[in-house]
């Protein structure tokens, strides 16, 4: 506790000053604002080279031109019923891919045992090409939505699966002795320290997964779609020579992946808040 004394006595001390921290009221947008200029400053970039002409517009089109193209797309009901069976299948395969390789991959990060038996097959189907199981799995399912589900988990599960299981392996060995110290459980060290400590390798995997998946469900989709999803539209349009709309359904999975990404993060920060580190 600092004593302090009357002005003009020898021992006179100073009491400690608090720094005062100024946010301005505009910092929450400003993520926003920089994303919105960096965004309108690509496009124009777009719209100027290509109308140089230094590109052929068959290959490059202008950006005005691409949104025009998804404009009517939308209005016309072309793109709507495509990406609506995209997304939907996307979404289901992700959440049996979560529901499949979080759990599996816990379980081979903490048992040796499960790790010996299964890491064989997961680091075979992790490493095997997605499009080399097509023709099986046309032969056994057939074209739609069976197959495409199913090329979706199958390049989404494998990277979840490896991430949680190295989430496990690389838990800090010194909280596991605290947590002995202070007498805790197996499961309650389970579920105390190893599952916060893996939450960022499963949230790094599940976007891995994301990625993987939007792959699959492309592959699924051009090869054996049956004349549904964005990847009936990308290869119709390629077959056209139509380069606004090939241009605005490549635009549409960017921002269906970047969405996807946004999410994850903003769960990740609710579901551990103790890794928010402010950025300036």
């Amino acid at each position: 506790m600092t004593q302090v004394v009357p002005n003009g006595s020898k021992g006179t001390q100073r009491a400690p000053q608090l720094e005062t921290i100024t946010v301005s009221r505009f910092a929450p947008f400003r993520g926003a604002a920089i994303t919105t200029v960096n965004l309108l400053v690509f496009f124009v970039l777009w719209e100027l080279v290509a109308r140089t002409g230094l590109i052929n517009p068959l290959f490059f089109p202008r950006a005005s031109e691409v949104f025009s193209a998804l404009y009517r797309g939308f209005e016309d009901g072309t793109i709507l019923p495509q990406l609506t069976h995209s997304i939907t299948n996307f979404l289901i395969g992700l959440a049996i891919s979560a529901a499949i390789g979080i759990p599996v991959g816990l379980l081979m990060g903490a048992s040796r045992i499960a790790d010996l038996i299964l890491s064989p097959y997961v680091w075979a189907m992790t490493s095997l090409p997605r499009v080399a199981l097509i023709p099986l799995l046309i032969l056994i399912l057939g074209f739609g939505d069976a197959m495409q589900l199913t090329i979706i988990v199958l390049s989404a599960v494998f990277p979840i699966m490896v991430n949680c299981m190295a989430g496990v392996k690389t838990v800090d060995p010194s909280l596991l002795r605290a947590g002995r110290v202070f007498g805790t459980s197996q499961s309650e060290t389970y579920v105390k320290i190893i599952l916060p400590f893996t939450l960022p390798f499963v949230i790094s995997g599940v976007n891995q997964g994301i990625a993987r998946g939007l792959v699959g469900m492309l592959i699924g989709e051009l090869l054996g779609g049956g004349g549904n999803g964005l990847g009936y539209l990308l290869d119709r349009a390629g077959e056209q020579f139509d380069a606004p709309m090939l241009y605005a359904v490549l635009l549409l999975l960017a921002v269906m992946s970047v969405s996807l990404i946004q999410a994850m993060r903003w769960l990740e920060e609710r579901a551990a808040p103790w890794r928010d580190i402010t950025r300036t």
